[in-house]
């Protein structure tokens, strides 16, 4: 079954606006393991304007499912972080600074010998690599290009599709996943992702191995509760 990592970037939007500690990030990611969460997912940015880098160390400690950080490598500070941290997985992100949400994959071609190198240092340390990219195909052989363990996919197109064509939204995704799959590479997907689309795409998408989902996720934890909300997302993807 395709696993789910919940991204708990909002509990720590939430505590920074009011500041303290309340959402407490850590037991949000301890509670999102013991509701059923196959793994954690956090994308700290340099501005810290959600999780922190303290809040990096601190999942760390008390992580029992797999570890999954996002960013963008392009920052030393990451690539620091997650040297020192090593977790099971880290997702890189093409992200400007002060960037809202992650809203392109990587261009796969153009940075080639960048991504190439970047991926080593990772892979070397004993990290799985992922590399955010969008679903087209020149893109995903690209990727495999680089060594990379996994791409996932970017979401967010297939998502505003969704309600007005369904079939035509899977489509360029099914595609990439089935040249991942020939490539070599796992396959992992996210953003926009919901209780409403998420069934489907995981039904139709050959080989997925994860989801990374945070925002809906959390939107909809506010009024069906936080332990009832993961499992009814692990519901869709069985």
């Amino acid at each position: 079954m395709t696993k789910l990592s919940v991204n708990i970037n909002k509990f720590a939007t939430l505590r920074n606006s009011r500041g303290g500690n309340n959402p407490d990030v850590v037991k949000a990611a301890v509670d999102a393991q013991l509701f059923g969460a196959d793994g954690v997912t956090v994308h700290p940015r340099p501005d810290e304007r959600h999780i922190r880098y303290a809040d990096v160390y601190a999942i760390k400690k008390i992580i029992t499912t797999e570890f999954n950080i996002e960013g963008n490598s392009q920052e030393q500070k990451f690539v620091d972080l997650v040297l020192d941290v090593r977790p099971t997985q880290v997702t890189l992100v093409p992200d400007a600074l002060g960037q809202i949400t992650s809203n392109h994959g990587w261009d796969t071609i153009r940075h080639k010998d960048y991504l190439t190198n970047i991926v080593a240092v990772f892979k070397k340390a004993g990290i799985r690599v992922s590399l955010f990219v969008d679903p087209v195909i020149a893109m995903v052989e690209g990727a495999a290009a680089t060594g990379t363990d996994r791409i996932e996919l970017y979401t967010e197109g297939y998502a505003h599709e969704y309600h007005a064509n369904k079939e035509k939204a899977i489509a360029p995704y099914r595609s990439a996943a089935d040249c991942a799959l020939k490539s070599g590479l796992g396959l992992n997907a996210g953003h926009d992702l919901d209780l409403h689309n998420l069934q489907y795409f995981s039904r139709n998408i050959p080989g997925l191995d994860e989801v990374s989902i945070g925002h809906a996720l959390i939107c909809d934890a506010l009024y069906l509760g936080y332990e009832n909300t993961i499992q009814l997302y692990k519901r869709q993807l069985q």
